[in-house]
């Protein structure tokens, strides 16, 4: 058995999944922010210095996050550009919305469990880009083992791959 098969079975705590969030210091802005890729790489190492499986773990729980926010009430609200108020909403991209859904992650526990009870607020990340936190736990893994991250996730994230969330398609 291999260490991630071994790591995948230790479930990380919700409660520990969140403070490990909370070191990237909130979610991205709506432009390029190096504010965000700074927390991301400090979440990078905190995870790299600590037991693989954490890195897992929390590779588990973000999967799982993300999988929670793949839903159409969430897909097929528009994107509204904050900073441009009068512009045209424009439909989100299967990529654009699981960067917006890593953004509401990003933004931490009290805005991602705001925007599950009210996926109106959705919009409000929609025009941000969680790009970055897709790979940190496998930027981690790499770091802390040498290997490339080889792990299926229990929850698929890709945009639209939550089918009970998707009724419709």
């Amino acid at each position: 058995m291999s260490t991630v098969d071994e790591a995948a079975t230790a479930e990380l705590p919700w409660e520990r999944f969140w403070q490990l969030i909370d070191l990237i210091g909130g979610e991205p802005a709506v432009a390029v922010c190096a504010t965000f890729d700074d927390g991301c790489e400090r979440l990078t190492d905190a995870l790299a210095a600590g037991p693989v499986e954490e890195i897992v773990g929390f590779g588990e729980r973000f999967a799982e996050a993300l999988y929670r926010l793949d839903r159409e009430e969430y897909g097929t609200r528009p994107a509204v550009d904050p900073d441009d108020p009068d512009a045209e909403p424009v439909p989100l991209s299967d990529d654009g919305f699981l960067y917006a859904r890593a953004a509401v992650v990003a933004a931490g526990r009290a805005a991602y469990e705001r925007v599950l009870a009210d996926p109106a607020l959705f919009t409000a990340h929609s025009f941000r880009s969680g790009e970055s936190l897709l790979y940190v736990h496998e930027e981690a893994y790499e770091a802390a083992t040498g290997e490339e991250w080889d792990h299926d996730t229990r929850y698929d994230y890709e945009s639209c791959s939550n089918r009970a969330g998707w009724p419709n398609l």
